[in-house]
């Protein structure tokens, strides 16, 4: 279903108006564009689907030609660069239009006769065609390469990561010990915080909270000879423990 015009002086597709305008086999004039506005409407409101792309052709259409009649009724009429662009653009298309209808006849003839593909004819389904160097032992052979190719997972061992007493923490119990104990030795401290195993990092901390304590002057310290043990003092009073 296809939309027809009908007037007075024609009736026929759209496409076949213009082109009796186009070659002056009928006058503008004669053609109530409002009247094919109207059935055009009249068209669409029976279509189960409202035809985008054929009704915003027919509005190009329509609008061009209100611009031509209004030209031809007022020939004083000055037109826009974009009013006569329109003009002339459909005019051009009104020239490919006949052209292609020209042609079309000529190879209408023509069609079917070299047939490149033939309805009906059954078209092969692609088959698997390895070469003859796909045997077995070759696949097994680059299936290893890829498998060799993956990048390897690391397992790293897991670590127990021991827990370490800060330096506050070290230093708040030194001074509660000497403070306890009024005169005390540096081995007998790192002895007690960490037992007979006591770890280097236990004796360093211990170390510097012995540094800290003597910093602040809240201890004396006294060794004798080198590497011998070192006597930690203090002349805070506190609540001897024996």
């Amino acid at each position: 279903m296809t939309f027809t015009v009908k007037q007075e002086h024609f009736e026929g597709p759209l496409e076949l108006l213009l082109d009796l305008i186009e070659k002056r086999k009928l006058f503008v004039n004669d053609v109530s564009l409002a009247k094919v506005a109207d059935d055009y409407i009249a068209y669409v409101k029976h279509l189960t689907e409202f035809p985008v792309a054929d009704s915003a052709q027919f509005v190009l259409v329509a609008s061009t030609l209100l611009l031509i009649k209004s030209k031809s009724l007022l020939p004083t009429l000055d037109l826009t660069t974009e009013e006569q662009a329109s003009i002339d653009d459909l005019n051009h298309r009104l020239r490919i239009y006949e052209r292609m209808r020209e042609l079309s006849v000529r190879l209408r003839p023509l069609f079917g006769k070299n047939v490149l593909f033939p309805r009906g004819e059954r078209r092969l389904d692609p088959v698997f065609s390895p070469d003859a160097d796909m045997t077995a032992a070759n696949i097994f052979s680059a299936a290893g390469r890829v498998l060799a190719s993956l990048p390897k997972k690391e397992f790293l061992p897991k670590v127990v990561v021991d827990k370490v007493l800060s330096l506050e923490e070290m230093i708040s119990n030194l001074t509660k010990r000497v403070t306890e104990s009024l005169r005390m030795s540096f081995r007998e401290f790192t002895g007690e915080s960490g037992g007979q195993n006591s770890k280097k990092v236990d004796v360093i901390v211990s170390f510097l909270a012995m540094l800290e304590l003597v910093k602040q002057g809240l201890i004396n310290v006294v060794q004798e000879r080198h590497f011998d043990d070192i006597v930690m003092e203090t002349e805070s009073v506190g609540i001897p423990k024996y």
